[in-house]
């Protein structure tokens, strides 16, 4: 029997592990479960690691940023699935942009691992790279020149086929105005060119920060449909947003930051069954004005109950939905209409950022 000491590759974890020479044991690492297989006797003393990481097209792992003695990013980890619709949240400030510019390599990351595509953005900086398009927060372009010669400047950058340039002006709507000046262009206008700017080579990954900030809905829906459009094309999408309801129209899962530390990661839903927040009873009542009924307000199970008007709004567990209605009823309320109302995304925001659980 051989006793030896590996570390796992990700965390660096020591893990002791016994075998007879010859012998290939599987090893599941216990800090961070990454599976790999280790042969008795070797040269080697690493797992090699054998993880689903492909099954990943951006990995971060305890990612710090930090400027002198501020912490923008604070140990921060996720993960955004091949072909998913990956929303990243929170309020302005809360280290967004800081995260997106460690992913691309523009700033350096003070600690931690980023990988795309299973490339270390370190160690194989160039390949990392060349699936992604980015779409920065403030796009600027040089406002004497036309969305052709713009798109023209990045093939040539890209070095990719020209001819697809003209295509790509009519793919994000922008055929009336190819041969205007930029710089004659409204922000709204701008951001469809930076689109059609970051889908040159037809990238797998679009890293998109704050792509519908300061848009009007015109335009935000526009912007919407392309990111749509590119996700049913196949491609991974990663767009930061305080936009809360954009996103919960769009993503698949969402990760939540707030002063620099990671406070959720899952799909809208299981965030709010994890807040176990209640869905809510919108009861239409005749006459009501404003009055808030005691037999309601003071029935178990209900958490809170609001009154505007002829609405009422009761939050409750869904099993006493029911005797609110025949309470009511059973008073000689008269009810016009009822709805329920789920929780949505901005509710388990403001919740996770004042601290909720």
């Amino acid at each position: 029997m051989v006793t030896k000491t590996v570390g796992c590759p990700k965390c660096k974890t020591h893990i002791e592990i016994q075998g007879n020479p010859g012998e290939t044991k599987i090893i599941t690492c216990p800090n961070c479960e990454t599976k790999g297989k280790f042969t008795f006797p070797g040269e080697k003393t690493k797992i090699e690691t054998t993880s689903t990481s492909g099954s990943f097209s951006i990995e971060i792992e305890n990612l710090t940023k930090k400027f002198k003695k501020f912490t923008a990013v604070d140990n921060v980890s996720y993960k955004v699935r091949k072909g998913e619709i990956f929303g990243f949240l929170g309020p302005n400030g809360a280290g967004k942009t800081t995260t997106i510019k460690s992913i691309l390599g523009l700033i350096k990351k003070s600690s931690g691992d980023i990988r795309i595509n299973s490339h270390d953005i370190v160690k194989n900086s160039i390949e990392s790279k060349k699936e992604i398009g980015y779409l920065p927060e403030r796009v600027s372009f040089y406002e004497n020149l036309t969305p052709i010669q713009t798109l023209n400047f990045f093939c040539e950058l890209k070095r990719y086929d020209k001819s697809i340039i003209k295509s790509l002006i009519n793919e994000v709507g922008l055929e009336d105005a190819m041969n205007r000046k930029v710089g004659t262009f409204s922000k709204g206008m701008v951001q469809l060119l930076g689109v059609a700017q970051v889908m040159i080579g037809k990238p797998s990954i679009y890293i998109l920060d704050e792509p519908m900030a300061g848009l009007d809905a015109r335009w935000v829906k526009i912007i919407r449909e392309k990111i749509k459009m590119l996700n049913e094309q196949g491609a991974t999408i990663l767009f930061s947003s305080h936009i809360l309801s954009e996103v919960e129209n769009i993503c698949d899962r969402v990760a939540i930051i707030n002063k620099g530390k990671l406070i959720a990661e899952d799909t809208i839903s299981n965030i709010s069954k994890y807040l176990k927040m209640k869905p809510q009873l919108k009861i239409t009542i005749e006459n009501l004005d404003g009055k808030v009924p005691n037999i309601i307000s003071e029935l178990d199970g209900v958490e809170s109950v609001e009154a505007k008007n002829n609405t009422l709004f009761v939050t409750c567990e869904s099993d006493i939905r029911s005797k609110v209605i025949t309470k009511l009823e059973g008073a000689g309320f008269k009810i016009i209409d009822i709805k329920t109302i789920e929780p949505s995304l901005e509710d388990a925001f403001v919740k996770l950022i004042e601290g909720g659980n």
